[in-house]
């Protein structure tokens, strides 16, 4: 089942500036993430033959996902540092919660409240089920909920 033409551009003018925003947390930066996204939708557009069917949006972000993480070990080769998914100067405490999320329950973190793809969507991007997408961000939303309660708990008794 070829994916046509038509269908990858309305999906880049509709989507674009998600792809863009939620990619510049694993690319590095904003610019970073603008040539992911571009490379990952003329990646799509040039293998559109080879769609196999499911979600058009999850395969599209499959492709500009794998381009940022490649942008980012560029970024991370020249020294500079691993990007945050929020910024730490915000909220310092999420930042380090999600920071220390084991890489899979961070990805799906990333998928689903960065990136804004729903459950069937994720599970096609990680090769999952949906059943273990919505196990791992239940145990994703625990154990960020229990790090920024200890967090806020501590705060409280140094007051």
């Amino acid at each position: 089942m070829a994916l046509e033409r038509a269908d990858v551009e309305r999906i880049y003018r509709e989507r674009y500036i998600g792809f863009r925003n939620a990619l510049a947390t694993v690319a590095g930066s904003r610019e970073a993430a603008h040539d992911a996204v571009q490379e990952g939708f003329a990646r799509a557009l040039a293998k559109r033959r080879d769609f196999r069917g499911g979600s058009p949006e999850a395969w599209i972000w499959t492709i500009s996902y794998r381009c940022a993480l490649r942008a980012n070990e560029r970024h991370r080769a020249v020294g500079e540092p691993e990007p945050e998914l929020v910024d730490p100067a915000r909220d310092p405490e999420l930042a380090a919660a999600l920071r220390d999320l084991p890489p899979r329950r961070r990805l799906m973190v990333f998928l689903r409240y960065f990136a804004d793809l729903d459950y069937a969507q994720i599970s096609e991007i990680c090769e999952v089920s949906e059943g273990t997408v919505a196990a791992t961000l239940a145990q994703a939303r625990a154990e960020l909920h229990q790090r920024l309660t200890e967090g806020a708990r501590d705060e409280r008794q140094l007051v």
